[in-house]
């Protein structure tokens, strides 16, 4: 995978059971958002920088929700400190009861999909091809009944496949 070809990533191969929460404990937007970055920045080693996550996510949702309808929410923003960005990162997360997350449709939000990317190009065809994926009714069933992050990487891989 180079940083010059962005289609030559696979979204299933940027999960992994350390990014994956099957239980997200937060209760308002914020929480979740501080959650996912908490899981990212463990992930890829740089606590130290959870806050500074935080706030991109939080800054970018001010200007307009990341809340695509149907349940899901795809967190990101592209002014995220660069070195959290080196290689591309998705982090899953689920909330059994639902967030409101104002979200385009106003209902609750159950699946969230924190996307880091390593350059502009790729963080925009991650963000078109996960929305593409969770367009599939099939897929959002199917992350709402996973009961491990094996069955949540299979969904993400049999959605993908699914794509021309």
């Amino acid at each position: 995978m180079t940083s010059s070809s962005p289609q030559a990533v696979r979204l299933a191969e940027l999960l992994s059971p350390a990014t994956i929460l099957l239980h997200l404990r937060a209760g308002d937007r914020e929480a979740v958002l501080q959650e996912l970055a908490e899981t990212a920045t463990r992930v890829l080693e740089k606590t130290h920088l959870t806050q500074s996550l935080y706030q991109a996510l939080r800054e970018r949702e001010l200007l307009y929700s990341t809340g695509i309808g149907d349940g899901v929410a795809l967190p990101h923003s592209r002014t995220v400190p660069p070195e959290l960005t080196v290689r591309p990162l998705l982090v899953f997360g689920r909330h059994s009861g639902g967030v409101h997350f104002h979200a385009i449709d106003h209902r609750p939000v159950h699946l969230f999909f924190l996307v880091l990317a390593a350059n502009a190009s790729q963080h925009l065809y991650l963000l078109a091809r996960l929305s593409r994926v969770l367009r599939q009714s099939a897929v959002r069933e199917a992350l709402l009944k996973a009961t491990g992050p094996e069955q949540v990487i299979a969904a993400v891989r049999e959605g993908e496949s699914l794509l021309p």
